[in-house]
């Protein structure tokens, strides 16, 4: 008899000691990413961005609070955020406290889906066959976030819109031109208002959407783009050791659900992200990350 319970008995506590890891100790033990990426004409001063996305910030995460607001120590010349800042109506404040001196810095922004609506439980493994964008086109239609006063917050500390627009910024000594989208996880995208060819005049040219639509991206390669930066996979965020992400939660495949790629004459990175759902509050095999990427000029 005691054989016959010993085998569910270690089984339910391997599981609770995987879920208590997962949900303890990696979704706190934040990394910090480096890259190099070589987009720069010959002769060019190196660059740094700070990339950071999924915060899904709820307010009292102060281990995640303190160490985004760590990052300033990497004196980047640009911060681009790509997306699902908060994951609760009153966690404006404690953002703006995260970034603090960042917002110095020039930085960009676009929406993710949880900037503009707030977390509601799902199946975790539904994920498997679909993504959650069906989720919101049944059953989500009014926001309940406050995204246009985290946009203008935002906005106040200088840093551009990029929802749907172009935008150029002065980072470092060189003159750069931006062209980012809407969501397209919740079908906010329009490529159609910033389409056409990059001007050549800008030094660089990056584009930034939060989630890695393979459609949206190759219009981005396409108009001449160089760097294109996104988030909203979360790296898959429960992963299996010496396999990877299980799902991506959009078209783009596996082998690029995080990190640095290229994506046809592009590069193109993808932010593993900071957070997780408040709902789904675990990484595994994952571990929550912002990126440093120094932009460094081409070999030709």
């Amino acid at each position: 008899m005691r054989k016959l319970y010993a085998v569910p008995l270690g089984l339910i506590g391997t599981g609770a000691a995987v879920v208590g890891y997962a949900s303890v100790i990696e979704r706190n033990w934040f990394h910090l990413r480096r890259f190099d990426v070589p987009v720069l004409a010959p002769g060019r001063r190196p660059i740094k961005i700070l990339h950071i996305s999924d915060t899904h910030l709820t307010p009292g995460r102060r281990r995640l609070i303190n160490w985004v607001r760590s990052l300033d120590a990497l004196e980047p010349d640009l911060v681009v955020n790509t997306g699902d800042s908060i994951s609760h109506r009153d966690a404006i404040g404690p953002l703006l406290e995260a970034l603090g001196p960042l917002l110095d810095r020039p930085g960009v922004f676009v929406y993710g889906s949880n900037d503009l609506y707030s977390p509601v439980f799902k199946n975790p493994a539904r994920y498997l066959w679909r993504t959650s964008k069906k989720d919101y086109e049944r059953n989500r239609r009014v926001p309940d976030l406050p995204y246009r006063e985290l946009g203008s917050s935002l906005q106040a500390a200088g840093w551009l819109d990029l929802n749907n627009r172009i935008g150029r910024l002065k980072v470092g000594d060189l003159d750069v031109e931006f062209g980012g989208i809407d969501d397209s996880h919740i079908n906010r995208d329009r490529y159609d208002k910033i389409a056409g060819p990059v001007d050549p005049q800008a030094d660089l040219h990056i584009g930034v959407t939060h989630s890695p639509e393979p459609r949206n991206l190759d219009r981005f390669s396409a108009d001449g783009y160089e760097l294109l930066l996104a988030g909203h996979t979360h790296g898959g965020q429960l992963c299996v050791p010496f396999y990877g992400a299980l799902v991506t939660n959009c078209g783009i495949e596996r082998a690029r659900v995080k990190g640095l790629h290229r994506n046809g004459p592009s590069w193109l990175h993808v932010s593993a992200g900071l957070g997780t759902s408040p709902m789904a509050p675990g990484r595994f095999c994952c571990p929550p990350e912002a990126s440093l990427l120094t932009l460094v000029p081409r070999l030709s």
